[in-house]
Formats: C-alpha cells, sequence, structure tokens
C-alpha cells in the first residue's frame, strides 16, 4: 500500500527516555511517568503501560481494546487481576500524531497525568526526546467495509459510522453544549494537522455538572474528577469559559483529540474516514469494537514509500 502523505514510512520508538509528573484528573492523585524506548525485535511490541510501585512492577497492560475498562469520562485499561491504569487517550494520541508505534510507559499510580487537559504538553515533551525509525514499515489498520454504531433517540442522538477512504479522515460534530452551538471539524489526521490543530484542545465541562459528580464519586469511592483544577480544564459557568478558549470551536476539537487517542487502541493509525455526532469516550470504543469484530470490515497494511 502507497505511504498515505504526511507520515514516516518507518515505524518508530523514542530517541531517549521521557519523564514527566502530575496529577490525575480524576484521581488527584501525583504520577510520576516515564516512557522509555523499545529496542528492535522480531515480534510486535506496540505501547505497553506498565505499572509500579517501589521499584516493584505490579503489572503489565499493552494498549489493547480487549483491555479496556468503562470508565466515566476518561478510557481506561485494565488487567483481570483489577490491576488499571485510567485517562490513557490524551498519551496514546499523543504517541500516533508523534509516530512512536512501540514504547513502554512507566507509572508509579494508576492514572496518568493530565497535565494542562491538552496534548500540548506530551507532544512538546516527545519532540524534545526525539524519534528513531525502527526497521518495520509503518502499518495502517485500513477501514474496507461501513460500520456503523447509535446510541439514542432525538437530540440526545449519537452516532459514529467508519468507512474507506485514503486517508485518516475525521468529521465530527458537537452540540453537547447549550449555547455553544454546533461545532464542527473536519480534515485529514497526520502528525501535522494534529499538533497544529488539535493537540492545544483541553478537556472541558460544565462547573454546575462537576460537583456533583465529584461529591457523587466519593460516595462511590470512584474517582470523579477530584483533580480537576482551572489549571487543567476549560471550565465553563453558564455560557462562558473562564479565562476563555484557546480556539473558538476548542471543544470538538478535544473530540477529535478523544477519538484518535482511543481508536489507536487498536494498535496504529486508521486508513478510513470517521464520522461522528457527539462522540464520547464509549462510543468511540463502540466504533472500534464494531470494526474489529465486523468480519471483512478492516485489516492491517504495510505503507511503502
Amino acid at each position: 500500500m502507497k505511504l498515505p502523505p504526511g507520515w514516516q514510512a518507518d515505524e518508530g520508538t523514542l530517541a531517549k527516555p521521557l519523564a514527566l509528573s502530575g496529577r490525575g484528573l480524576h484521581t488527584g492523585r501525583r504520577v510520576n511517568v516515564r516512557i522509555l524506548p523499545v529496542a528492535p525485535s522480531g515480534e510486535r511490541h506496540g505501547v505497553v503501560f506498565r505499572r509500579v510501585r517501589d521499584g516493584r512492577e505490579l503489572g503489565v497492560l499493552p494498549a489493547d481494546p480487549a483491555l479496556r475498562h468503562g470508565q466515566p469520562l476518561c478510557t481506561m485499561l485494565r488487567t483481570t487481576d483489577g490491576i488499571g491504569v485510567r485517562t490513557v487517550e490524551h498519551l496514546l494520541a499523543s504517541l500516533v500524531a508523534c509516530e512512536i508505534d512501540h514504547a513502554i510507559v512507566e507509572l508509579d499510580a494508576e492514572e496518568v497525568p493530565i497535565l494542562d487537559g491538552s496534548a500540548q504538553p506530551w507532544i512538546d515533551a516527545i519532540m524534545a526526546c526525539g524519534r528513531t525509525a525502527l526497521p518495520r514499515p509503518k502499518r495502517f489498520l485500513r477501514v474496507l467495509k461501513p460500520v456503523n454504531v447509535v446510541d439514542g433517540t432525538g437530540a440526545a442522538r449519537r452516532e459514529m459510522r467508519a468507512e474507506p477512504a485514503e486517508h485518516y479522515e475525521m468529521s465530527v460534530h458537537n452540540d453537547d453544549l447549550t449555547g455553544f452551538g454546533d461545532m464542527h471539524w473536519s480534515g485529514r489526521i497526520t502528525p501535522r494537522t494534529f499538533v497544529d490543530e488539535i493537540a492545544s484542545s483541553r478537556s472541558y465541562g460544565q462547573v454546575k455538572w462537576a460537583v456533583p459528580a465529584i461529591v457523587a464519586g466519593y460516595l462511590t469511592r470512584m474517582p470523579i474528577l477530584r483533580g480537576a483544577r482551572l489549571s487543567c480544564t476549560a471550565a465553563i459557568v453558564g455560557k462562558r469559559v473562564v479565562g476563555g478558549l484557546r480556539q473558538p470551536d476548542e471543544f470538538v476539537r478535544h473530540r477529535v483529540l478523544d477519538l484518535v487517542g482511543d481508536l489507536s487502541l487498536a494498535g496504529g493509525p486508521l486508513l478510513g474516514r470517521v464520522s461522528a455526532t457527539r462522540p464520547s469516550h464509549e462510543m468511540n470504543y463502540r466504533l472500534l469494537a464494531e470494526l474489529l469484530n465486523t468480519p471483512g470490515a478492516c485489516e492491517w497494511v504495510d505503507a511503502t514509500a
């Protein structure tokens, strides 16, 4: 298959280790992260999360949809023995955009840090470390026939579709916030467009819904938004955003960011067109599962320059 414009011909890993720390959006706990390069080998490695505590390994979780565990407002991976990593979507999207196909992500707590709520700090840190090409051709998950998932009816309807295309493309509509209208982003997903148009968009939410969710989370012992701060979210009060928006359509751009990260659980970027109306982490996963589990709907292909 001919390499789509904008992508490297070879897969890659980090040129040197990366270290960052911060607090989780949902747990509020401080976490230290190291992202380590992967040496070339005959076996496909991909992105693997490693939970550690006091120098001891607690568990290893490949970025694999089979380990996806449903949680509110984030994407989580969890093993059968209960070891988990939550809020992986921003980091995974950043690795896709920087074409880091193989890496070990080591964490000393359960949640990937939210940083400023966008992918930009991850992008900057990864680019500062550099990329090393590996002797393996870039591969894409090519969509061969349309698949569709729907949830709800009327104004609450959510719908997502993946269909064949020559590039990785998205068309996303988001109108779930009263007073902000129907936001729409459409275009090709390449490393350059992600960095230029998507990476800086932040997580967002209405304060009037966040406070009850935090309280309910404590009551049910489920971590929800305990680390939410103005420094890491676009906080909505009424019909305004505290501190303003980075782009007029920042909310829909962040939906694109999450979608790129969630779909990357497949193991690489897509070659196809994804259309989405009011996407969510749950719907993103449902679309990916439908694509992977529908016979003849997709195939892995190696790209050639």
